[in-house]
C-alpha cells in the first residue's frame, strides 16, 4: 500500500518565532505554496477561503504556539479533512526545524510531493527572511 502521507524537514538560522510567525499569516501561503494557493479571503481568524486554479475551498487554521504548530486543514474527497501540518522547533544551538507533512492524493506521484514540500519549505525560509 502506498504512503497516503508525505513529511520532510529542513533546518535554518532563522529562530523558530520568525518561521512561526510568516506561518500563523495565512496570506502568506501564496507566497510560499502557490501550488495549494493563488488567494486567500479571510473570514473570520480561523477560516479562510482559498482559491486555486478557479476552485474555491474552505480552510481552518489551527494553531498552536506553545508546541510551534500550525495547521491547515481543508475538506478533502469522501467527507475527509486534511491538510497541511508543520511544526517549528528550536534547534539546541540556536535556529530551527521546520517539519511539513501533507497529503498524498489518490494518483499523485509521491516523490513529487515530496519535491514540492522542499520547494514550498526552502521558498518559506526565504520568506521569512525579508
Amino acid at each position: 500500500m502506498p504512503n497516503q502521507t508525505v513529511t520532510r524537514a529542513v533546518e535554518s538560522d532563522l529562530e523558530p518565532v520568525v518561521i512561526y510567525n510568516v506561518l500563523a499569516k495565512v496570506h502568506n501561503i501564496p507566497q510560499w505554496a502557490p501550488v495549494f494557493a493563488d488567494t486567500i479571503e479571510r473570514i473570520d481568524d480561523t477560516h479562510y477561503k482559498v482559491t486555486k486554479d478557479g476552485t474555491r475551498f474552505h480552510l481552518t487554521l489551527f494553531l498552536h504556539p506553545a508546541a510551534g504548530t500550525v495547521d491547515y486543514i481543508r475538506e478533502m474527497a469522501e467527507n475527509r479533512r486534511g491538510g497541511a501540518y508543520l511544526r517549528v522547533v528550536p534547534r539546541p544551538l540556536g535556529g530551527s526545524t521546520i517539519t511539513m507533512t501533507v497529503p498524498v492524493v489518490p494518483g499523485a506521484d509521491e516523490s513529487d510531493v515530496a519535491k514540492t514540500i522542499e520547494q514550498e519549505l526552502s521558498a518559506l525560509i526565504h520568506l521569512a527572511r525579508r
